[in-house]
This record gives C-alpha cells, sequence and structure tokens, in this order.
C-alpha cells in the first residue's frame, strides 16, 4: 500500500455480531454498523451473527482475513467481563499489529459518557493481512460511539492527516 489516496474509497466490510441471545430481528447493533457504513459509502461483505464462542469467532474472522473480498472487520458485542465474552481473546492472536489507541481513545470519549465505567471497556483494533478489525461493546450507543467518534474518519481515505484506507488490502 504505497499510495497515499485523497479521495473517498468505498471499503468493503463485513460486521459480526457476537452475542448468545440476539437474531436478525433483534441485533441493533449489528444493524447499526450496517447502516452506518453503507450510509458512508461503504459495502458490506457479509454480516454475521455468532454465539460467543471464541473459536467459532476466530474461525469466521480467520476466513474474512484471508479474503480479498473484506478490508474491515467490525466485530460487537463479547467484550465485557462475564465468562462468556471471549472476542477480545479470539482476535488479538490473529493480529499481525495493535492499535491501541483505538481502544485508549474509545475508552476517552465513552468517559465523557459512562464515567469511570467505561474502564470495562475491551474494545480494541487491529491490523491482520491488511485487513482492519475493530471490536466493539454490543450496546448500540458503544457502536454509535466508536463509529461516530473514531471509525467514520479513520475509514475515509479523505481523512487527514492520517487514516487506515492506505494499509488495507486493495484501497
Amino acid at each position: 500500500m504505497s499510495h497515499v489516496a485523497t479521495a473517498f474509497v468505498s471499503l468493503k466490510v463485513a460486521v459480526l455480531t457476537v452475542s448468545d441471545t440476539r437474531d436478525e430481528d433483534t441485533d441493533s447493533s449489528g444493524k447499526y454498523l450496517v447502516n452506518a457504513i453503507t450510509d458512508a459509502g461503504h459495502q458490506l461483505a457479509e454480516k454475521v451473527i455468532l454465539k460467543d464462542d471464541k473459536y467459532q469467532i476466530r474461525a469466521l474472522v480467520s476466513r474474512w482475513i484471508a479474503s480479498t473480498d473484506v478490508q474491515v472487520v467490525l466485530i460487537t458485542g463479547g467484550t465485557g467481563f462475564t465468562g462468556r465474552d471471549t472476542t477480545p481473546e479470539a482476535i488479538a492472536p490473529l493480529l499481525d499489529t495493535h492499535i491501541d489507541g483505538f481502544g485508549e481513545l474509545f475508552r476517552h470519549i465513552t468517559y465523557q459518557e459512562l464515567g469511570t465505567s467505561t474502564v470495562q471497556s475491551r474494545a480494541l483494533g487491529g491490523l491482520a493481512n491488511h485487513t482492519a478489525i475493530f471490536c466493539l461493546p454490543g450496546s448500540t450507543g458503544a457502536c454509535r460511539t466508536g463509529w461516530a467518534g473514531i471509525l467514520a474518519e479513520q475509514l475515509d481515505a479523505s481523512h487527514k492527516p492520517c487514516n487506515f484506507v492506505q494499509h488495507l488490502v486493495g484501497a
């Protein structure tokens, strides 16, 4: 990715909802992310709901990382502290590069909304095989915060002084 894009680039984005209870009718967070990416001009590559099982999560995201049809993976859910919340453990071993600033900035922004409760957020981001991966909490509000506060700009090639688009496969 030696070029630096200066105009908007429509990215292929996969959305994963991790939940033991949600289905297509009740997945408001996944629906929000799908609407946000398509409203921004990006393309939905695939949307899946999986139970909170780190091996199923890891297998699906590994497939997306290996595919040239996915440039960004947005995951909602499974980032809490219960025994069933395994999204960070599923994703962290797959990352070539951790984007530490994503989780830090997410918690900083969320602090304005939730106060110290934000320390319980295990939001994380990283790059794997030139695919950006971002893990957000399962609430629709958290997805809105992550998208509007960080991802909308960072997934826009015209955002200056830098963005993630230049690091993505095929962008």
